[in-house]
This record gives C-alpha cells, structure tokens and sequence, in this order.
C-alpha cells in the first residue's frame, strides 16, 4: 500500500481500530464556514473551566473517589456532576449556543461512544447525556452535567464548543480538565448496580484485603493491599487495556472488561502483568509470597510495559481484585479449598493405582489444589438468561485455554450451582473445580480398569471469601453447590451432564457398598525442622478378623497438588481383630524433607491398603502445611496523620543452618509506601531487625505488612494491625 493512501476492506473506507486510551488526536479549534471577519466580536468566548476536583470537593465526594490519589476529575458513570464556565461575558441564552464535548482516544465517532456531545437541556433523560445550568453568576455558568449509565469507562478529554455566526469554536487542548469516568455500583441504572452500602464500602471501596490459603483443616491469612487509590494505579488499569489492543466502544460493558482483565493479568500468551511460576525457581524476580500487595506489581508493569516476575493464583486474584475496585466494579476473591483442575474436564478427578496400591504417576494426569483462589465481580448478564447475574467467577491464573487464550470467566455463579454449563463464559470448568468426584482406579497387568472407591464430598469441601466489614471468613459454599445428597444436587449434576459434561466411568453406587474395613489417617501438626508423625487408623466393623498390607507415601508438592519429588515411603503390615480398631504410627524426620521444601511447606501423604481376604483396596490422601515462623512487628511514636513513626521489623532464624540473601518486604496501605531490603545472612537462632521512619497519611484501620524469602525459607509473613488517628 502506498504512503497516503486510505486503506479498504469490501469497497469501504476502513478507520483504524480506536483502542488506546493513552493514544489521542486533536479536534479543531475552529470549525469555521466562510472568512472569520477581522475586529473585535461580540462572540462567547471560553475563560476558563473549572472542575471541583479537589479530594474535599463535592465531584469527588459525592461520586466517592475522594481517596485517589489523582489530581484530575474522576467521576462514575449515570451520576451528575458539577462543571463551572467562565466566559468573557454574561451568558445569554436567547442568543448564546455552547456545548460540552467529551472524547477518548484517536479516532472519536459519535455512534461508537467515543466521541460525546453534550447538549444543555433543562431536564436530564433517563440513560442519556446531558448538562443542565443550575447557576449563573456574572460571567460564570454552573452546569450541572450527567453521564450515562453505560457509556465507555476510561479517561476522557474535554472540551467546550461555542456556536458563532460563522461557525463553532472550541477551547484547546486542555490535559488538566482531563475526566476520568468510572463504573459505578450506585447508579441503579448501571451493570455493575449493587444495593447494600456495606457491601459497596467493602468490595469497591475498601483497599485492605484478606486472603485465605494453606488447607482445609489449617487454613491460614494473608492481609494483601489492593492499593486501587495509590498514585498512578487508575492509570495502569486503563494502561492494561490499551495493551490489550481492547477497543474503546467494548470498555463500558463489564463483561467484556472483565473476560480481557482474566487474560491480561497473567502473561501466559499476551505479554500480561504477571508472569507465573511455580517450579520454585525465582532468580529472576520476586518470589510470589514476597509481594505484599498490587501497587508495585501494577506500577512495574506499567513503567517498563513488560510482565512483572513471578505470581501464583493469590498474586493472579490480588492483582485482578485491584483492577476491578479500581475501575468500579465491585469484586471480592475466593478461596477454594480442594480445587480440582481437572484436565479432560469429566468431571472426575482420577487417581490411577497399580495392584499394589501405589500411584501410576504416568497415568495419574488430574490434580488436586490444596486450595485455589480466583475473582468474583459483579454485574448483570444481558447476555444470558433472566437470574443469572449477580456475582461471576473470574479467574486470571493460567490454567486451561479458553477461545485461544489463557483466561477464565465471568462465569455466572448462579449457572454453576445449577449445572447450566452452556452458558458463556468457562462454566464447566469453574463447575469441575467444585464438583468432581475423587476416584481411586486400579489398573490391573492385563490394562484393565476396576474402580476401587469414589469420593464424592474431598472437592470443593469449603470455599470462602473475606466478611463484610472484619477480617474473618465468610463461608459461602452453598452459593456454588447443594450439599451432597440432596435432590437438588443431583438435579444440578444431571443438568451438567446434559450440557455436556462428560463422565467416561458409571461411578453411581460404588460409594455405597460398605466395606468390611475402613482407613482413615490424620496427619500431626508440624514445625518448620521439626519432626512429626502420621496416625492410620484401621476400623473393623465385622466379626471377621482381617489382615491388611498398606503404603504410606510422602511428597513435597506444589500448592497445585503436583508433586516434585517423594520424601518417604513405607509399607508395613496390618492385623485387625473383630469389632476392633488398631492404629499404625509413621514417624518423619525432618531431615527427610527439609532439603527439598517448595514456596509453602506443603507435604502430601498417600495411604493405601490392599485387604488380603477381600483384596479390596482403600486408599486416602491428605495435605498438611508446615507451620512456619513469623516476622515480628512493631511501632514506636504518635500514630497520627503526618506524625514520624518508626517501624521495627524483626526475624529469628529457627533453622539449623545460616540464611543467605534474604530479602524482607515492607508495605502498609496509608502509613508506609512498599519498600524491600537484603540482608546478606542470618546464621542459626539470630535475630535480624530493621527500622524505617514513616509518616502516615491515612487516619483509621490500617495494617503493616512484611515478607521475609530467602531459598531456604519462603512464604513467611508477619502483620500488625493500626490505628491512625486524624490531625488535630
């Protein structure tokens, strides 16, 4: 094509996508027809505008963007807000025509919302633009102007045309009138609409999350600052999109946002923010249990434009929470306990044995997490059936590929629960990750298949999200599945099955056969570097006395339930008399895994048991966190807005060996901008302390947090809760 040429697609002129926000182009001044005669006019003529947007001004307060960080007007979508002109003359309305215009990106056209005129009317339509004068005084015009409740979220450029005889003239280019429109959950009128002001204060407002890990039996906390207000976050929201190559005209919906945000908060494919890992190799980042919060990792990605290292699925959920509260649509992340990742999406996760009863790792493809964390958020769903709006799953960690890329959602959670996996986006998998059933297949030597048990109730045995209003859990299980056994819950799987679902082996009634002996096992809380045990328990029930040969197998795993390498394996022989119960003890050392600890302490142990009268197999399998030492802090000084006060950070190494290059993170939302810092070593059972002078600019509930990583020990935190009075 040559240079200057328009270029065509099917005989019509093509326009360039319009999808960067960051990206713009001018509109005349002067839109002039005929010679502007010379001399002095009595023409309006635009002075000067002005925005109400400092934090105390009612722009901001009203539309409840006072805490960002930002020195421009940002306002919510469907909501009035207040604009002030000052002309070089007294407005007159019988003779004097002007208008306001709003415009984003490069190439702006009125249909696709990109560009917006805004007329003055003397009463708002229902869905419409427009601005209404409220006061005049002197040479200055009050407007009061109103957005519509779905129109393109992003940062627009205003201007102010003026109708002449000869034409229109409008002011220049003028980046500090610059607007900011979010989404907004207090317009009833918008998609992201939610009723209760307490869930509005927690899920859009509140930059201070919980999040929820370890397993199910010892479940474990992390505080993580979402930072949506901090200086320059709003911008690296929209930054995300530009990268996304989204178009403009797509941005106002949040389903569309939302779909684009699950692919470009990982890198997998797209050059997204964070890249993943999990093989415990981190030398050229940060480890994922470093970060404290969103705001480095949103500012590093946007500053350099490369994916920042490395995330795993709380990193993935803290990042997407920070875009979506950022942008105004209300979120909130979730903690599946026993998550499946199940690969053939058959809704069974299958444990493949050998006639011994030890795992066919080659077969074995499914796994188990000890727990999984994605998004919720909220919206309506035009574009699904009637109830299924409200909260939708959206997931950004790299799991499984969805129309050719790395992203899961927004999955309706109501569809879920039902079974109604025919509707867009990823319902089957978000179905599978809390339904699947667990089940043990023995492969014989001629290759063929006997099921040995199925375990209907190990997967999705307890998803929670933070409470409104508190740091404790809420658990909302019921929200994704009825409870095992119900009619509803078999209603749900066969309207699954009839969606689609696949389920390859008739696992119906094999849970029901009772056997003659039942396994269970309980794991010991550990220690870091201390030695624990394992307890099996054998239950007869009979009048028969049977014997048993079983196998333990422990391994250092993965949070994702994938295993790095075996630390322990045993097999001993089992005796139970009549009416009885008998419990084998299993003793591990802490130098049998010490050496090989993955990022969270996680081990797993497999117990198995062949019955040698029945030759029925049971077998179970179970995960358990090492417990692992925390960071000490502390605060010294007035805890007053612009006051000094000194933090002290301390660690005492636990382990019998000396620590290399450990590096400690430091961060609390309002009281201490991130900061990190490498101490070189720390030899055994000495203490490492560190002192930073902070001045707070928040008043009320905060919360200090810090990381300590090194190779030898990862995943350590500490937190201590604040109160930051206001000055007097």
């Amino acid at each position: 094509m040559s240079e200057g040429t328009t270029p065509t697609f099917l005989g019509r002129r093509a326009l360039p996508p319009n999808n960067s926000n960051g990206e713009e182009n001018e509109l005349p001044t002067m839109e002039i027809v005929g010679l502007l005669p010379r001399g002095t006019q009595d023409y309006l003529n635009v002075m000067n505008v002005y925005l109400f947007k400092e934090s105390w001004d009612t722009n901001k307060v009203e539309h409840h963007t006072d805490r960002y960080d930002n020195e421009k007007l940002i306002v919510r979508r469907g909501q009035p807000f207040y604009v002030q002109i000052e002309f070089n003359r007294p407005y007159d309305p019988k003779k004097d025509i002007f208008r306001l215009e709003y415009v984003i990106g490069r190439y702006p056209q009125e249909n696709k919302g990109t560009y917006i005129p805004v007329p003055i009317v003397s009463e708002f339509q229902s869905g419409k633009w427009g601005a209404k004068i409220i006061l005049k005084e002197n040479q200055s015009v009050r407007l009061s102007v109103q957005s519509s409740p779905n129109c393109i979220v992003g940062k627009f450029r205003m201007y102010v045309a003026v109708w002449t005889p000869h034409g229109i003239i409008r002011t220049n280019r003028n980046p500090a009138i610059d607007t900011y429109i979010l989404f907004n959950p207090w317009c009833e009128e918008d998609a992201v609409y939610l009723d209760n002001d307490k869930e509005r204060e927690e899920y859009v407002l509140n930059d201070l999350g919980i999040i929820f890990h370890g397993n199910v039996n010892d479940i474990k906390t992390r505080s993580w600052n979402y930072g949506q207000f901090e200086y320059g976050i709003l911008d690296a929201c929209l930054f995300i999109m530009d990268k996304a190559q989204m178009d403009l005209s797509g941005r106002g919906n949040p389903v569309k946002v939302s779909r684009v945000a699950s692919a470009m908060i990982n890198a997998k494919d797209d050059q997204g923010v964070v890249v993943g890992s999990w093989d415990n190799v981190y030398a050229y980042g940060v480890p994922p249990s470093a970060w404290t919060g969103s705001v480095d990792i949103l500012l590093e990605y946007q500053s350099s434009g490369n994916p920042v290292q490395y995330g795993q699925c709380w990193v993935f959920a803290g990042v997407l929470n920070t875009f979506f509260r950022c942008l105004g649509i209300p979120a909130r992340i979730i903690t599946n306990y026993f998550s499946a990742h199940d690969n053939n999406a058959n809704l069974q996760l299958d444990i493949f044995l050998d006639e011994e009863g030890k795992i066919n790792p080659k077969l074995t493809k499914d796994s188990v997490w000890n727990y999984h964390c994605w998004n919720e958020a909220w919206m309506t769903r035009p574009d699904l059936p009637v109830g299924f709006g409200g909260w939708q799953v959206v997931d950004s960690t790299p799991q499984e590929n969805s129309d050719g890329m790395y992203r899961c959602g927004p999955a309706s959670v109501q569809a879920v629960k039902h079974g109604h996996i025919c509707f867009q986006f990823d319902s089957p998998f978000v179905f599978a990750e809390v339904n699947s059933d667990l089940v043990y297949i023995t492969v014989k030597k001629d290759t063929t298949h006997l099921v040995e048990s199925v375990d209907k109730t190990h997967i999705g045995k307890l998803i929670v999200t933070k409470e409104i209003g508190g740091d404790g859990q809420h658990d909302i299980t019921e929200n994704y599945k009825f409870q095992e056994g119900k009619e509803e819950e078999r209603l749900a799987l066969e309207t699954a099955l009839m969606y689609g679902a696949k389920k390859p082996l008739d696992t119906e009634g094999i849970h029901q056969f009772k056997a003659d002996i039942d396994m269970d096992f309980e794991v010991e809380k550990a220690v870091l570097g201390k030695d624990f045990k394992v307890t099996i328990t054998f239950r007869n029930g009979t009048a028969r006395r049977y014997t048993a040969t079983a196998y333990l197998s422990g391994n250092i795993v993965f949070y994702t339930g994938v295993a790095k390498s075996e630390f322990k394996n045993q097999t001993f022989d089992v005796k139970v008399e009549p009416y009885s119960f008998t419990n084998e003890e299993v003793q591990i050392k802490a130098g049998e895994y010490m050496g090989q600890l993955l990022e969270q302490a996680s081990l797993h142990f497999f117990v198995s048991a062949r019955v040698n009268e029945t030759s029925k197999v049971l077998a179970m399998q179970k995960s358990t966190v090492l417990h692992i030492p925390t960071v000490n802090l502390q605060v010294r000084g007035q805890k007053v807005v612009g006051s000094d006060m000194v933090v002290t950070v301390e660690f005492t190494n636990p382990l019998k060996e000396t620590l290399y290059n450990i590096w400690v993170h430091l961060d609390g939302p309002g009281v201490i901008k991130p900061i990190r810092k490498m101490f070189r070593e720390l030899p055994p059972n000495s203490t490492l302390t560190w002192e930073e002078v902070c001045r707070p600019w928040v008043s009320g509930s905060r919360k200090l947090m810090a990381t300590l990583n090194c190779n030898a020990l990862r995943h350590v935190y500490g937190e201590l809760e604040l109160k930051i009075q206001k000055r007097r």
